[in-house]
């Protein structure tokens, strides 16, 4: 087992957070507008999407972390290249919800986001397993919040 290099771990986990916590500031109030919405059946209560979110944008830079230091599979670098991707995509899915309430185009984009994120949880087990199977819990939540996007789409 290769050894730990640890500020580059620090770093991919810090830069999966800061793109939640930029995409989070740029939402404007999200709090006001999540609380005027019908909410489909089985939504959590508003506290628990920034404490899920930390912990899956923290499992994220780990596993594309572990990716990173793979040994060259052929696919490591597409597998990055998904990884930014959809981080881009997560990035922008708030922003599009919150500050600007276009709801049927947040559902889209986050059915898209999930889509992204099953493709790199493949990529990631094809270059190194352990990479893929932390972030199953992001592809079950990503689909999760799939689920909530369309259900506040058809019902606001």
């Amino acid at each position: 087992m290769k050894k730990i290099k640890w500020t580059d771990l620090i770093i991919f986990i810090v830069t999966a957070e800061l793109v939640g916590t930029i995409s989070a500031l740029l939402s404007g109030q999200y709090r006001e507008v999540f609380s005027q919405l019908n909410k489909p059946p089985l939504s959590p209560p508003a506290v628990v999407f920034p404490v899920v979110w930390a912990v899956l944008y923290a499992l994220m830079g780990i596993g594309a972390y572990l990716v990173y230091v793979s040994e060259d599979s052929g696919i490591r670098t597409f597998s990055l290249r998904v990884y930014v991707l959809q981080l881009a995509v997560n990035f922008s899915w708030s922003i599009i919800f919150f500050r600007f309430e276009l709801l049927g185009l947040a559902a889209v984009v986050a059915v898209i986001l999930a889509v992204l994120v099953a493709v790199m949880v493949w990529t990631f087990f094809r270059t190194r397993p352990l990479a893929a199977y932390i972030n199953l819990p992001y592809l079950a939540w990503s689909i999760f919040a799939s689920y909530l996007a369309i259900g506040n789409a058809v019902l606001n």
